[in-house]
């Protein structure tokens, strides 16, 4: 259950966003975008398929909200089975043997200090979701945007029984210092116990652009042995007319890879409000540093 396919190859370029990607081919505000595994999959393929044509070695699945607590709340809950399958099976497809296909697992979206949702029913709500996502040919698993180590450790050990690798990337953009994840966990904190766990890599996600995110590599590379996992914002949007508008360039934002790379990654990507051409920037600059 590790990552050694991949990180002899690194550091190993991800893919961008997908939300931002789908909204912008009609995604309203507030639908489920897993749904669309169902409702448009030509759409969700497009965007698969655009970062394996700009260079994604690895790409996601749209199953980031595909756990049955979360999809209750979209009244999707009798459909889990089919949108995590049909999520792998259209990634599979855009990748057509160019990249791999890591499935994508995000939070319940209840607070379990808060007690809207049990331990026990995040464990099984993961424990399905991983391996429905197994079972369809997904060829690791990726928990996004974390913030609490309570869920994400109960997401690992869920997991593990897949016998996939095990990814848990964090947002840390809370604190005077934006190192901290909602929960106030530190990186430093995050990768030891991910770590304990039994992840095979730990990273971070969204939350913060990638000049700031380079720091919180180095902290992560330097609290574990685990391969890190990094993919920033197109820096902060602005909001016009209640669009998030990035206003930085695709090159603006591979320049800083050369820097992530030294910091530690060993797997990058773009989240919110990266579309294809930052990727495809993102190859042309690790081409140039081979």
């Amino acid at each position: 259950m590790n990552l050694d396919r991949w990180t002899t190859r690194k550091p190993v370029l991800t893919d961008g966003a997908w939300g931002t990607e789908l909204q912008r081919q009609g995604l309203g505000l507030g639908e489920c975008p897993d749904s669309w595994n169902l409702k448009k999959p030509e759409a969700v393929e497009n965007v698969a398929k655009a970062y394996v044509d700009a260079g994604s070695q690895v790409i996601l699945t749209n199953t980031f909200r595909s756990n049955r607590i979360t999809l209750a709340g979209h009244g999707l809950v009798d459909r889990v089975r089919e949108i995590n399958l049909e999520g792998v099976r259209i990634s599979r497809r855009a990748a057509a043997g160019r990249a791999g296909v890591f499935a994508s697992l995000g939070p319940t979206g209840k607070m379990l200090m808060m007690a809207e949702t049990s331990e026990a029913e995040v464990s099984e709500a993961f424990r399905e979701q991983a391996q429905l996502l197994a079972d369809a040919g997904a060829d690791a698993l990726i928990f996004e945007t974390m913030s609490d180590l309570v869920e994400a450790r109960l997401g690992v050990i869920a997991a593990l029984s897949t016998q996939l690798p095990v990814i848990v990337s964090f947002v840390f953009d809370t604190g005077k210092k934006k190192d901290r994840t909602m929960m106030g966990h530190a990186p430093e904190q995050a990768a030891k116990e991910m770590a304990e766990a039994g992840a095979s890599a730990v990273g971070a996600n969204c939350g913060l652009g990638i000049a700031e995110c380079i720091p919180i590599c180095e902290r992560l590379h330097a609290s574990s042995s685990l391969p890190v996992w990094i993919k920033p914002n197109a820096g902060l949007p602005e909001m016009i007319d209640g669009v998030p508008i990035y206003r930085i360039s695709p090159e603006e934002y591979a320049s800083l890879v050369p820097a992530i790379v030294k910091a530690g990654a060993s797997f990058i990507g773009g989240c919110c409000g990266t579309q294809p051409p930052f990727i495809a920037a993102c190859a042309r600059r690790l081409a140039a540093m081979i």
